[in-house]
């Protein structure tokens, strides 16, 4: 017997001396032997039942365990089996010292237990008052059963997320999950590589992998390294995603800037993805992502270490060839079946992706624009452009643009977000030359101007015909009189 047999250690010791005494119950010695027989088996060495070395036992402890296990009513290996101590459940810690070991845990959570044991040895040294410290063993159980264990290094950075996850890490129990279905579910996640590359201007950069992975199959729908972790590299690798498999119903990202960024989530409301994001410092909610890039680093980079020159358009070429020639057709560890059987066994709530204009146009973002009476201009990131002239008389408009490309740029109606018209940059210098187009019609034009009339206007004119039927005197004096009326008032 050794640790690697089934059970406890109790239940390990049970069997051993089942086998011992196993012998006098299935042949009941005569009447007057039984003591030879006992010395015959005290003889004889066993194995230990958890350290594996051999063991003698004595010859009354061997008649101990033959009279417990004929006295047995049912199960004589039950009755062999060790019986609890009396303190079980009890530790040697008073109560001040279990008091000084939870403000010590609270203080320092990410402290080992020998860690904590030795400055409560450190305390007790330092002040007479406390009773002396137990041993390591009893302290260490003390703080497993009363909750006190290890916990992840807290953030440098204390923010109202950070505090947040770390509650509910505290008071949440934490389980594994897995989508029912392929496309279910996709992460979402960029990788800080452990490899430099080498650029064409001559620098080494370290890049960053971005990579989408089905839940339910682990299949890698794409997998691209990037020299940067923006929102222009996350839509161009999901694009390349959606458009090599499918779109699916959910995506699970971090926090991050290019995950938060407005194309991004404009993008994937428009296509119809539920966005769910993970707490802050929270890496366990995507666990599946996580455990992908210790594959990346320990199975592809490793092949990649004799390549001193390594540029970012190889790493690539050789990531696809891993990704899709192993890692999508090795068996998993954990399904028993390769990602990429198990994505073609379904069942799969993927849905049609569109195609490449309307999917780049999907990841833009919808604001509103005030128009420039003077030039027909709107200020989009600091530039200017120009508005068709049919829609000089809209205030507000409705732009959708990206903000690393200020190429293509759509006036949208608000109705129904369709594209009316693209918007161009001003160009000063064209328009330097004096030609200028007709203005287009207006879908109301106004009506022809006409001289005025040299009437008051109807409101004022109803105004003043109020005031005089009050019957109240005038609310002004004259700022002077003429001699003739100050004359006839003497």
């Amino acid at each position: 017997m050794n640790d690697n047999e089934p059970g406890t250690a109790a239940q390990r010791w049970a069997r051993l001396r089942f086998a011992v005494v196993g012998p006098l119950l299935a042949a009941p010695p005569r009447r007057g032997t039984l003591y030879h027989e006992l010395e015959a088996l005290a003889a004889r060495s066993w194995t230990h039942p958890t350290r594996g070395t051999p063991v003698r036992f004595g010859v009354s402890t061997i008649e101990r365990w033959y009279y417990r296990a004929k006295n047995a009513p049912r199960d004589p290996v039950a009755a062999l089996r060790s019986a609890p101590r009396s303190d079980a459940g009890r530790h040697g810690l008073d109560e001040q010292l279990r008091q000084v070991l939870r403000a010590q845990h609270a203080e320092h959570p990410a402290w080992s237990y020998q860690l904590h044991y030795d400055n409560l040895l450190a305390v007790v040294a330092a002040d007479e008052r406390l009773a002396p410290v137990p041993s390591y063993t009893s302290v260490r159980r003390f703080m497993k059963t009363r909750g006190l264990t290890k916990q992840r290094p807290r953030s440098r950075r204390q923010t109202a997320g950070t505090e947040r996850a770390a509650r509910r890490l505290e008071r949440r129990e934490v389980r594994s999950f897995e989508a029912s279905h392929v496309h279910g579910l996709w992460h979402v996640d960029f990788h800080h590589g452990s490899r430099r590359v080498l650029t064409t201007a001559g620098d080494w950069v370290t890049p960053y992998l971005f990579g989408v992975l089905d839940d339910r199959s682990r299949l890698c729908c794409h997998l691209q390294w990037y020299l940067d972790e923006t929102a222009r590299s996350l839509v161009h690798g999901l694009s390349q995603a959606l458009q090599k498999r499918a779109v699916p119903r959910a995506l699970m990202s971090d926090n991050g800037a290019a995950m938060l960024a407005a194309e991004t989530v404009q993008g994937l409301e428009t296509l119809g993805i539920v966005h769910h994001t993970t707490l802050a410092e929270s890496p366990y909610q995507n666990g599946k992502q996580e455990a992908f890039w210790s594959q990346v680093e320990h199975r592809l980079l490793a092949m990649l270490e004799g390549v001193e020159t390594l540029t970012l358009a190889l790493l690539n070429e050789a990531t696809q060839a891993w990704v899709e020639l192993e890692y999508n057709q090795k068996p998993h560890q954990e399904l028993g079946v390769s990602p990429l059987r198990r994505y073609l066994d379904g069942p799969e709530l993927g849905r049609p992706c569109p195609r490449s204009a309307p999917l780049r146009s999907a990841f833009r973002l919808t604001q509103w624009r005030t128009q420039r009476r003077s030039d027909a201009t709107v200020s989009i990131e600091g530039r200017r452009f120009e508005v068709p002239s049919r829609f000089r008389d809209q205030h507000r408009l409705l732009v959708r643009y990206v903000r690393f490309d200020l190429a293509h740029i759509d006036l949208v109606d608000p109705r129904s977000r369709r594209p009316l018209a693209p918007l161009y940059p001003l160009d000063k210098q064209r328009n330097a030359d004096a030609r200028r187009r007709r203005l287009a019609p207006l879908a109301e034009p106004p009506a022809p101007a006409t001289p005025p009339s040299g009437a008051i206007a109807p409101l004022l004119q109803s105004l003043i015909d109020q005031y005089a039927a009050s019957g109240l005197p005038p609310a002004y004096l004259p700022h002077a009189l003429r001699d003739e009326d100050q004359e006839s008032d003497t």
